[in-house]
C-alpha cells in the first residue's frame, strides 16, 4: 500500500468497549521509503469516532533484502459506547512515495521471521 491509498479492515462489534491499552504489531515489508497512518476508529451509521493513531516512517531495509520489519505501537484509549452492529475499524495509508505498494503487512509470519499483524484488545 503506498501513494495516498488505504485500506480498512472491519469487524462488527457486539456492544461496548472497556478503556485500557491498545496494542498493535504491525510488522510488514518495506519496498520503498513511506509515511504510513495507522487508524483505530469505531463506525456507526456512517459516522467515525477515531480511538487511537499513530504515523511512522519506514526504510526499506539495506540491501534491498525482502525481509520483515517489527513495528509495533500502543495507545491508551477510552471506553466507548459502541452498540451491536457498530464496526470496529483498523485503517491503513501510505504517502510520500510513488509505488502503490511501498508498504506490506507481513502476511507470513514466523516465514519471514516476524509477526502476522493483529490488534491486542485490553
Amino acid at each position: 500500500m503506498g501513494a495516498g491509498r488505504s485500506l480498512e479492515a472491519a469487524y462488527t462489534l457486539s456492544g461496548p468497549i472497556g478503556a485500557g491499552t491498545w496494542r498493535l504489531i504491525a510488522d510488514c515489508i518495506i519496498l520503498d521509503p513511506v509515511d504510513v497512518t495507522f487508524e483505530i476508529l469505531v463506525r456507526s451509521d456512517d459516522s467515525d469516532q477515531l480511538l487511537a493513531s499513530w504515523q511512522h516512517h519506514f526504510e526499506p531495509l539495506e540491501g534491498g533484502a525482502y525481509e520483515a520489519q517489527a513495528h509495533e505501537e500502543s495507545a491508551a484509549v477510552d471506553a466507548v459506547d459502541a452498540t451491536a452492529g457498530d464496526q470496529l475499524i483498523f485503517r491503513y495509508t501510505g504517502e510520500g512515495t510513488d509505488q502503490m505498494m511501498a508498504w506490506i503487512p507481513n502476511g507470513h509470519g514466523a516465514d519471514f521471521d516476524a509477526r502476522i499483524p493483529f490488534i491486542d484488545l485490553p
